[in-house]
């Protein structure tokens, strides 16, 4: 597929018309979604396989080497992390040097499709895994040592004051020289407004966000960096009476 350049936002060659399609608020994206799961039958967990797998595309084709390239996800407890596990697994097939940093324990982890996709990396000894409640010293010297960083801490559904660890990585991830790929959203954004979350909040250097553009992002480049709009595929149908 080939992308093209409107403004400040990717577009797939697939479907240039993106941009003139409806934007939508974080509430209608978790209604498409709860559609496309129990009414449609698109599970949570192809959802979240086609986002980290998507992810992992625009990385791919942004770094055409990504051998022994140091890749850092830093993930939060929900689906946003889960969508970093996703695609760190899939960046290993590309011989990336991967360490995923979970921000709590897997105990922690809210949904299925996250403990799923957790199990699974835990099995592969071409990724290191680090978790805990607290950003060590280590986990510093991991994210400021990185390449690429994939911002996989909070998601559409952020709200209220931003809490340790997730605002010393916030802190951490912006103090690297890395690129960075904000998942969804940039932690710390809100996607209805385009404001932030008090002050802190990811500087991306680019962000893939799924499904439909979100209202927020359309005017946060400051902190999102260009767009792209990457499908997961729900189908249309899930948005009748929502969009």
């Amino acid at each position: 597929m080939f992308f093209y350049s409107v403004n400040s936002f990717y577009v797939g060659g697939a479907d240039r018309q993106v941009l003139k399609k409806a934007t939508i608020t974080s509430d209608q994206m978790y209604k498409i979604e709860e559609n496309g799961h129990s009414v449609l039958g698109m599970s949570r967990y192809l959802m979240m396989e086609n986002a980290g797998h998507g992810a992992a595309d625009f990385i791919a084709s942004k770094f055409k080497k990504l051998k022994n390239r140091q890749v850092v996800a830093v993930c939060g407890t929900g689906n946003n992390g889960g969508d970093g596990f996703v695609t760190s697994r899939h960046l290993a097939g590309y011989g990336a040097k991967i360490t995923v940093i979970l921000l709590g324990s897997p105990s922690d982890l809210r949904s299925e499709e996250a403990r799923l996709n957790w199990g699974i990396i835990e099995k592969m000894d071409s990724i290191e895994i680090i978790f805990g409640r607290e950003l060590s010293d280590e986990v510093k010297k991991r994210i400021k040592k990185a390449d690429i960083i994939l911002d996989g801490i909070f998601g559409t559904g952020i709200k209220g004051k931003i809490r340790e660890p997730h605002a010393s990585a916030i802190d951490a991830i912006n103090d690297s020289r890395a690129y960075v790929l904000a998942i969804d959203v940039p932690s710390g954004f809100d996607p209805n407004t385009g404001k932030t979350h008090g002050d802190k909040c990811i500087k991306a250097d680019a962000t893939i966000t799924f499904h439909r553009l979100k209202v927020g992002l359309a005017n946060g480049q400051k902190y999102t960096g260009p767009v792209r709009v990457e499908w997961i595929g729900i189908p249309p149908e899930a948005e009748k009476g929502i969009v």
